[in-house]
């Protein structure tokens, strides 16, 4: 998930602009005026939801709103704050930036389907939403279980129904910002699929205009399993953009333990505040 988080990051600067003389091939993907955002709150709560054997429902809202400047959608926003919580038929792409790391624990590409599903289902029940979030957890299944990028192409293909046929040279000159999932995840796909390792992943983002955070977030996620590696100093980077000062000015560390866990019983937030 550290690919999903560093996307995300990475992203995060050039969401609704870009610097004039933007060159995707050499900008500098990691500067001190990244920050992350509602793509990584939401990942690390999926994989406190599934460590922790509670709700996604519980995990979004603990996470929401212990993280409330992080720059969620309307609807998200109005959900965090209802007593009622129920889902709202939408089919933006945060049920799918969220998701990728679910592909990472479990052993059938089935679980992790519906896993996926059911992270998805507390707020993003409509059916493109609810299949965003499989496919962004079973591509994550599929590229850490080893399979070709062939392989991966065309099951997301068959499986899911988006078209992964179209070259990023033929995307790049129509590409703008859309926030559902049947827009975003066969850019994100075929941002994966065109690159050769990582760090050409996030460039292949940076190459389109779009929601660049959640694209770099849900394909960073799937090159990073693929590739084994972000090539990166992951851990300087997580520590740098993540351990940042909480509302009481003290620095805050539990998005950052949980961003690290890996066994069940991890940091509890009262060690962590």
């Amino acid at each position: 998930m550290v690919g999903s988080i560093l996307g995300d990051i990475a992203g995060s600067r050039f969401e609704f602009s870009r610097p004039s003389g933007f060159n995707w091939r050499t900008e500098k993907l990691f500067v001190p005026e990244c920050r992350y955002t509602d793509d990584t709150v939401m990942t690390v709560a999926s994989k406190y939801a599934i460590l922790n054997g509670c709700s996604f429902s519980s995990a979004y809202h603990t996470f929401g709103k212990r993280y409330p400047h992080a720059g969620y959608g309307a609807m998200f926003q109005d959900w965090l704050t209802s007593a009622a919580r129920r889902p709202y038929l939408s089919c933006g792409n945060g049920s799918a930036m969220r998701a990728g790391v679910i592909g990472e624990f479990y052993d059938t590409l089935e679980e992790a389907e519906a896993k996926a599903a059911e992270s998805a289902a507390c707020t993003h029940n409509h059916p493109e939403g609810i299949k965003g979030a499989e496919a962004a957890a079973v591509g994550v299944f599929l590229a850490r279980k080893g399979f070709q990028k062939s392989e991966i192409r065309r099951t997301i293909q068959k499986r899911y129904g988006y078209c992964l046929s179209i070259p990023l040279a033929v995307r790049r000159p129509f590409s703008r910002i859309r926030l559902t999932c049947q827009a975003t995840m066969p850019l994100a796909f075929t941002c994966f699929l065109e690159s050769t390792n990582y760090e050409s992943c996030i460039r292949n983002v940076f190459s389109c205009l779009c929601d660049t955070d959640t694209v770099g977030c849900i394909a960073g996620g799937i090159a990073e399993a693929y590739y084994g590696t972000t090539g990166f100093d992951d851990s300087r980077l997580l520590r740098q953009y993540l351990l940042k000062p909480g509302r009481d000015g003290q620095i805050d560390t539990f998005l950052y333990h949980w961003a690290v866990a890996a066994l069940p019983g991890g940091p509890k937030e009262d060690q962590t505040s």
